[in-house]
């Protein structure tokens, strides 16, 4: 059984225009401010590391990473 996948934000410096948004499909985009703010579940901690190189691959500054709560099993 896969383990249940949690809620993060991630703010990210800037705000990110369609093309870079296209890394981050799972996510959801908000704009506050001169920051995104990226909201979504990531499976594991391996997900989270994979958004996290994400970011850092297309050279953009990571404000913040929080994970709000695991999400509910589905059933």
């Amino acid at each position: 059984m896969a383990a249940p996948s949690s809620l993060y934000t991630i703010r990210i410096r800037g705000r990110l225009g369609a093309t870079a948004l296209s890394a981050f499909p799972t996510m959801e985009a908000e704009l506050d401010g001169d920051e995104t703010v990226l909201t979504g579940p990531l499976q594991d901690q391996s997900a989270v590391f994979g958004v996290v190189a994400q970011i850092e691959a297309l050279g953009l500054e990571l404000v913040e990473l929080r994970r709000i709560r695991p999400t509910p099993p589905q059933t």
